[in-house]
């Protein structure tokens, strides 16, 4: 099954165990009929919080209760803890224009498959995407130089990158 990082708990929320989840879905959501959101406890290894209740808190914060955190002290070890869903469950609560909408897709550079979008990362005039090539851990801009073309049916994004990009991720 594949996950897909939905974003992070930031903080402890009051004195009931609730959490602060800041979130990448593009819009206001409550998460209405979610059942379990999963924190990575090790590299690849997920483990599954209940949702008790959620309620949304501007457009990228919901309150999160998850069951059997009753208190300040048992939320605290889970902030900062980054949040994942499986991808068939995340993409319900997805805005279709999110630039988290893109994860999974193929980076293509002048007809060249890279590799997926394992994260992307914002900032303020451009997307960073996350990929591995060879094993090493390469960040793609995405802005109005870099980016081609979208394609939403083959789940690719085609990019024309920097001259020299690669050589300085891949040696």
């Amino acid at each position: 099954m594949e996950y897909l990082k939905i974003g992070k708990f930031v903080s402890a929320f009051g004195l009931k165990g609730e959490l602060i989840l800041v979130h990448n879905f593009g819009k206001k959501t409550t998460l209405k009929g979610l059942q379990a959101i999963f924190v990575e406890d090790r590299k690849g290894s997920f483990l599954p919080w209940f949702v008790e209740g959620a309620k949304a808190q501007g457009n990228d914060e919901i309150v999160i209760k998850l069951e059997g955190i009753n208190t300040r002290e048992a939320a605290v070890p889970l902030a900062q803890k980054e949040v994942w869903l499986p991808e068939d469950v995340a993409r319900q609560y997805i805005d279709k224009s999110a630039p988290i909408n893109l994860l999974g897709y193929i980076v293509v550079d002048n007809n060249n498959p890279l590799g997926p979008i394992l994260e992307l990362i914002e900032q303020p005039h451009q997307l960073l995407c996350r990929l591995e090539i060879k094993g090493k851990e390469v960040l793609i801009p995405l802005h109005e130089e870099s980016l081609r073309k979208v394609d939403h049916k083959k789940k690719e994004v085609a990019v024309v990158l920097p001259e020299g990009l690669l050589e300085v991720y891949l040696g």
